[in-house]
This record gives C-alpha cells, sequence and structure tokens, in this order.
C-alpha cells in the first residue's frame, strides 16, 4: 500500500506550488492529501479537503469567515478543523506523513497540525519563518523546518528546488524503516554539560538493569519534551537530575521550561529520583545580551554564544521552596539527592561558581520545605562523583522493582 502524504497549507492563490509538490509525491509512488486551510480566496485547482470542510469541522462556516473579514479568529477556526481532520485521519492509518508549506497563517496551522500528531510520524514544514526563533511553531515535537529562502508565492528556480527536495525527504521520511530491537521499559533522565559525569554514569548503570534510557538536555524544550512524554505514557520511571530550568523561570533566563516543570510524574504517579543539577545557573545568550538589571553579577562565558550566571543565596533558597512544593505534590515515590559538595562541575572549589553559602541556603530550604512522600537523602558527594550517581540509580531500580 502506497504511503499517504497529507500536504497542508493555504491555497488561496493559484496553488502552483502546492500542485507542483503533490506531483512530485505522486510521481515517487506515493499518495498525496491535499488540504487547504485557507480563507482569502479559491485555489486555482481542487483540493482533496477544501476550505469549507475545513471550516465546518472547526466549527463555522467558510462564507461567514470570509464575509468577518477578521483574519485571526478565521485562523482560529481553520486551525482546528485541520487538527481534527488531521488526526483522524492518522488514526485511521490514512495519513503517513505531513508537508507544510506557507508564509506565516501557513505555517501556524501545518504546526499547529503537526504537534498533535505522534513523535515519529514524518513531519516537515517550509517556511518562509524557519531562519528565525522557530520554537513557538516546533514545540516539544520532532518537526523538520526547513527555510523557503524565497517566499512560498509560486515558482521559480529555487522555489522548485527547495520544494523537491521537501518533497524527497518526507516521502523518505515516511518509507524509513526501523530495525528490528527489543522493546525495553523507558526510564527519562535529564542533563546539562556541567552535569553529564552524573547522568551518564546513572544511564550505564540502568541499562546494565534492563531500561532503555531517554536523556533530556535541559533547554527549556528538553523539560517539556520530558513532561509531554511522562503525561502520554511512555516513562516507567524518571530521574531527574537536572532540574536547572527553573532557574531560568525564577531569575529571567533564555531556558525556562515554565512554570509547570517537576509535575507530570507526581502527578502521573511514576517512581522519581530528583537532584538539584545546575541550580547554580541562570542561562543567556551571548554576554550582549545579558539584561542590563544584572549587572554586577557573577558570570562563566560557557562559549560565543552562552553565558552563564551564578545564583545568589536568596534565589537558591527560593528555588528550593518552588522545588519542595512540586515534589511535596507528588503521588508516587520521590527520593530528593542534595550533593553537599556541589551541584554542578562548576560549582566545587576552585571553580567560577563556587558558593558554599549559595549552595547551603538551597539546601536548607529544601531542607525546610520539602514533605511526605518526598525522602530527601543528604550525601556528602559532588553531584558529579560516581558515588552520587550510584546512589541515584540504585534507588530509582528500587523504586522500579517495587
Amino acid at each position: 500500500m502506497p504511503k499517504t502524504i497529507l500536504l497542508i497549507g493555504t491555497f488561496d492563490t493559484k496553488g502552483t506550488e502546492f500542485v507542483y509538490v503533490r506531483d512530485l509525491i505522486l510521481g515517487r509512488g506515493r499518495r498525496a492529501l491535499t488540504m487547504d486551510a485557507g480563507v482569502a480566496g479559491e485555489p486555482g485547482f481542487t483540493p482533496d479537503i477544501g476550505a469549507a470542510q475545513v471550516a465546518e469541522a472547526g466549527g463555522s462556516a467558510l462564507e461567514a469567515l470570509r464575509q468577518s473579514g477578521d483574519r485571526g479568529p478565521a485562523l482560529d477556526v481553520m486551525t482546528r478543523g485541520a487538527i481534527k481532520i488531521a488526526t483522524q485521519l492518522q488514526a485511521e492509518g490514512k495519513c503517513d506523513g505531513v508537508l507544510g508549506l506557507g508564509g506565516s497563517g501557513g505555517t501556524a496551522i501545518a504546526t499547529a497540525v503537526m504537534r498533535e500528531l505522534p513523535v515519529g510520524l514524518p513531519k516537515v514544514m517550509v517556511s518562509t519563518l524557519a531562519s528565525g526563533d522557530t520554537r513557538p511553531y516546533v514545540g516539544v515535537k520532532d518537526i523538520t523546518m526547513m527555510y523557503s529562502v524565497v517566499d512560498i508565492a509560486g515558482l521559480n528556480r529555487l522555489s522548485r528546488r527547495i520544494l523537491a527536495n521537501a518533497a524527497g525527504a518526507v516521502c523518505g521520511m515516511a518509507e524509513q524503516t526501523m530495525p528490528e530491537a527489543e522493546d525495553k521499559p523507558l526510564v527519562s533522565a535529564t542533563m546539562f554539560g556541567v552535569t553529564t559525569p552524573c547522568v551518564t554514569a546513572v544511564r550505564e548503570r540502568l541499562e546494565q538493569a534492563g531500561y532503555e534510557v531517554l536523556v533530556f538536555h535541559t533547554t527549556g524544550a528538553g523539560g517539556q519534551a520530558m513532561e509531554g512524554l511522562i503525561e502520554a505514557g511512555f516513562i516507567a520511571g524518571v530521574a531527574d537530575v537536572t532540574t536547572t530550568e527553573w532557574c531560568d523561570e525564577l531569575v529571567g533566563g533564555v531556558l525556562s521550561a515554565g512554570p509547570h516543570r517537576l509535575e507530570a510524574a507526581g502527578r502521573v504517579g511514576l517512581p522519581q529520583v530528583v537532584s538539584c543539577g545546575a541550580l547554580d545557573m541562570v542561562n543567556f545568550w551571548a554576554m550582549d545580551t545579558v539584561p542590563e538589571k544584572f549587572k554586577g553579577r557573577l558570570f562563566h562565558r560557557h562559549n560565543d554564544n552562552v553565558t552563564l550566571m551564578r545564583t545568589r543565596p536568596e534565589e537558591c533558597a527560593e528555588l528550593g521552596r518552588l522545588i519542595a512544593s512540586k515534589l511535596n505534590q507528588a503521588r508516587g515515590p520521590v527520593s530528593l539527592f542534595l550533593p553537599l559538595q556541589g551541584v554542578s562541575a562548576i560549582d566545587k572549589e576552585g571553580q567560577s561558581f563556587y558558593s558554599p553559602e549559595a549552595d547551603a541556603a538551597l539546601f536548607e530550604s529544601l531542607r525546610q520545605n520539602v514533605r511526605p512522600p518526598v525522602e530527601l537523602i543528604e550525601l556528602n558527594l559532588h553531584i558529579n562523583d560516581p558515588e552520587f550517581a550510584a546512589a541515584m540509580a540504585d534507588k530509582l531500580l528500587g523504586m522500579l522493582k517495587n
């Protein structure tokens, strides 16, 4: 059975780009389903799923949207309709990949659809916005964004090549087969560069015990991705070594995972071991991007594009209160590990972020604020000491076996 690619866009003009891509997909022996999510005009070809059908699925009539003249609410309706139709097609086995083409409106609609589809389903978005901040469009899903270079407005020498590449990419993804592998229970772990030795040792110990470990880089999107997979039921246990995203959420850095970080595992009752990895740092981009209000703080240049700022004792105390408040709500077993000799590779004697005062404020706040069911385990070790990693891994293994 040929694979089916869903082609999404706002076909408000002649739609020559979409016809071109559709024919490329068909020429590769795949099926193509075209979905028109535009409201401004009639396309120059007949889509498989017309704008009227999308509008109806979104709860309105297409003509009413056109008469209103208000593009924002119209796009909301078309987005809801496109999501409803696409998710139904995928559930019925009638969608093996999605390809979107668009400017701001088309990108917003197509990527909203993609974010509702399962991880692993091929998703390619050719967009005029792909060279900027793509986080609002990608979210925490496996969406491939390709910069269109020129506008999605007709065909030319450049656009034909770029669109052909996109069609080839999504068709190739859809045909990709996975080698046979044993399905093992999944455990998630969180890591930053400054906690890599700990997480690597935890991962190796868990893998030796028969688990597959998904390591998430705690860059905001990483924490959100992990929380989403926990909610979706993929994860059996959590080794949340690196909770640094709370620093950015509290102080105003660039890698926040939002105010709901550390909630998912507790809400679904998963066993979890948690620590204070990289709670000594707030993240910014290059030094010249650091807000003026932080002038005079202690900084560490991680590289040309990343600048770290040391958290102060009062901030560490508040971090302890926030983290404790999240863990206290857990419905499953939780062990919180305190590495009393330092929370990151640069938080130890002789390193730039070594601050016994700040760490003491963090640890004391956690001691004062955690409540059952949280088990507090204090170890006179650095977070990257092998013994610390072994203790965390062994505690989680014991939880998973019970």
